[in-house]
């Protein structure tokens, strides 16, 4: 996925170092437990809010990415279900073909 799409993973990637960036240094920080809680649900409510555009683009591309494998997807199946019926038809034709002396 991130072969073809590397604006989505660097995003993503980009996201998750930012959010465990902000835990670790509030979490490392030398204050009281009410305090890193009240510094980390701040942080993290205005990286959400500015971040909210990017997340939906990242949805938007990802959706996008897996309607298309499920494209592809369906088109090969198609390949091999056409393919298997064609060997069937080909056997099926062969049979008729043989003389069968069911006499004895």
């Amino acid at each position: 996925m991130c072969k073809k799409n590397e604006s989505l993973c660097f995003g993503l990637g980009l996201m998750a170092g930012v959010i465990g960036g902000i835990v670790a240094a509030v979490l490392y920080a030398p204050k009281s437990g009410e305090e890193s809680r009240k510094e980390v649900k701040e942080a993290i409510t205005t990286f959400v809010e500015n971040q909210a555009p990017n997340v939906q683009e990242a949805k938007k591309q990802a959706s996008e990415a897996l309607d298309i494998f499920k494209y592809k997807i369906e088109q090969v199946y198609q390949r091999i279900n056409n393919s298997l019926k064609n060997r069937k038809m080909k056997k099926a034709k062969e049979l008729e073909g043989l003389n069968y002396d069911f006499t004895m």
